[in-house]
């Protein structure tokens, strides 16, 4: 066979391989990393590659919760106690002053906070005066009796993890979980490497106007949300912010790094974690019995710490439309969807995401999107 002809073969497989991507628009890209316990099976990428960084939404929440996982491990936190004893106050639904609130109902979204506050909290202001506002709580139920997705509760998570460990979130996050799982990723793009940061996806809506990290190589100057431009964050008192960087969303992490997390999941912790706390993150902590919580319309029927189930009996949670029961989580923000979806029975998994989704995206079969759809194939 000739060279020419050898160079036709190899292109024509290529295009192949990356055919079954959903076509975005231009401002838009799509990658996609499949994976089993001990490789990556497969990886398509359009506009973007398997090892390029991106904010990825609420998968962080995952995420977050390996860093919990790993102090309880260690005997620094529990997820019974009453958060109060870190973070230094009551923190109390004033409806319900006697209900405790610990981490597994904050990890849950069983704790009865609501999304009726602004969860990006400026460097300068407290998590305790956020959680003032009785906007804050579901007057209606008390903790540990109703589901409600909510990402204010992540920013309690954290603000419990940096008093309990006296170290600033995206430092131990990087401590607890990037460093040990060999993955180029951070909250904020503090502690990712410089060729991460050169590599960074930008965020855009479906008309290409920049939603976030627009970054042209150079890591932010502040990496919080700050109303003073000195951005000072050596008087930041530890615990008392936790929302500063995100941990409801802004880890950058790349699908090739989604997968790493995935396959320790499909190996019960992969040393990395017990294979109990591999079960208890699963769950489910909470499944929908008709009253007990909103599933937005059929998206979440069981849930687990941080940690979503697919693929429930009546319900509208499977975008692979195969019935398959997996765990994972989805994310949702500036445009982009992303998905972490392993399947413990057979071994394999997925990590993708895809950008400039219009807000208003039409659905497809079940409660996700077409565009999830199409990326779950």
């Amino acid at each position: 066979m000739t060279r020419i002809r050898l160079l036709i073969v190899a292109a024509t497989a290529l295009l192949s391989a990356c055919a079954s991507l959903p076509r975005p628009s231009p401002p838009s890209v799509a990658v996609r990393v499949a994976f089993d316990r001990d490789r990556i099976t497969g990886a398509e990428g359009r506009g973007a590659g398997p090892d390029d960084p991106v904010r990825i939404a609420s998968i962080s929440k995952l995420i977050t919760a390996l860093g919990v996982m790993r102090l309880v491990e260690a005997g620094t936190l529990d997820l019974d106690s009453d958060v109060s004893r870190w973070l230094g106050w009551s923190l109390r639904n004033p409806n319900f002053p006697d209900r405790p609130i610990t981490l597994r109902l904050l990890l849950s979204h069983t704790s009865s906070l609501k999304d009726d506050v602004d969860y990006a909290i400026p460097l300068g202001t407290t998590l305790r005066e956020t959680l003032a506002d009785p906007k804050a709580w579901d007057a209606e139920h008390p903790p540990g009796s109703f589901f409600r997705y909510g990402n204010i509760n992540f920013p309690v998570v954290a603000s419990v993890m940096e008093a309990a460990a006296g170290e600033r979130f995206d430092k131990l996050m990087a401590r607890l979980v990037f460093a040990p799982l060999k993955i180029d990723a951070c909250f904020n793009w503090t502690t990712c490497s410089n060729a991460a940061v050169a590599r960074a996806v930008t965020l855009r809506d479906e008309k290409g106007a920049v939603r976030r990290d627009d970054l042209n190589g150079v890591r932010p100057d502040c990496p919080v949300l700050s109303p003073d431009p000195a951005c000072d964050l050596s008087r930041y008192v530890l615990g008392s912010n936790g929302a500063l960087f995100s941990p409801q969303g802004g880890a950058r992490i790349s699908a090739t790094g989604l997968a790493r997390i995935g396959q320790m999941l499909l190996k019960d912790g992969d040393g990395f974690l017990s294979p109990a706390s591999v079960a208890l993150l699963a769950g489910p902590e909470w499944r929908f019995d008709g009253s007990n919580g909103e599933t937005e319309n059929g998206y979440y029927c069981r849930y687990g710490l941080a940690v979503h189930l697919l693929a429930t009996t009546g319900c509208r949670d499977d975008p692979f439309g195969d019935e398959v029961q997996r765990i994972g989580h989805s994310g949702d923000a500036y445009g982009l969807r992303s998905g972490l979806w392993i399947d413990r029975q057979s071994g394999q998994g997925i990590a993708n995401f895809v950008t400039a989704v219009p807000d208003d995206a039409p659905k497809g079969r079940s409660a996700f999107t077409a565009a999830e759809e199409a990326l779950a194939r």
